[in-house]
């Protein structure tokens, strides 16, 4: 009997520093739970809040290529600031050059968001850009006649086949941009090749 009494003694007051290590492990578990649930949860949101932006910065693109759909070609030899036109395009500038927004158009959506937009013909001169001013230097891309037939497996891609037209068509790149409300900002480009 005096053995049992000892040893219950010896074990006295052993499961407070037990329990209290284990609340301990079990607060930082939970702790590290919330923070990680509450970091994927901005992180999602900083997500939609990206995506938002995006989608609202391709408003800028359609006002621009409604722009090249609807000016005479002769109109874009030269910059048309009020339509964020520029004939040219400084291959050394780039969109985080304020040099590049030169010329530039605003447009405002539905939800008031202002969004920037510029097209850039890619040539290095104003003006003509065909065997005339053969000093003016343009991205060009040869231009298929028959664009409803498809070419065949195997058939020929060269520019020089006679299914191709004559004239090239140019380059015109446009990039829209937006700055959100939470210090977010997108910048979204297009390509869009057009005839002479």
């Amino acid at each position: 009997m005096k053995q049992l009494r000892k040893s219950r003694a010896g074990q006295a007051g052993i499961a407070l520093p037990v329990m209290l290590i284990m609340l301990a492990v079990m607060m930082l578990s939970s702790i590290y739970l919330l923070k990680s649930t509450t970091s994927t949860t901005m992180t999602t949101t900083n997500l939609a809040y990206d995506s938002t932006l995006a989608k609202a910065a391709d408003l800028g693109l359609h006002t621009a290529f409604q722009f090249l759909a609807t000016e005479p070609k002769a109109a874009l030899l030269a910059d048309n600031a009020a339509a964020g036109y520029v004939a040219t395009l400084n291959p050394a500038q780039g969109v985080n050059n304020p040099a590049f927004w030169a010329g530039s158009a605003t447009v405002t959506d539905s939800a008031h968001n202002s969004i920037q937009y510029v097209i850039h013909r890619m040539c290095m001169l104003p003006g003509a850009f065909n065997s005339s001013a053969p000093a003016n230097n343009c991205t060009l891309t040869a231009a298929k006649q028959m664009l409803n037939s498809p070419t065949r497996p195997g058939d020929s891609l060269s520019a020089d086949r006679n299914e191709y037209q004559n004239m090239p068509e140019l380059h015109y790149v446009v990039t829209a941009r937006i700055y959100g409300a939470r210090g977010g900002n997108v910048v979204t480009q297009a390509v869009v090749m057009m005839g002479p």
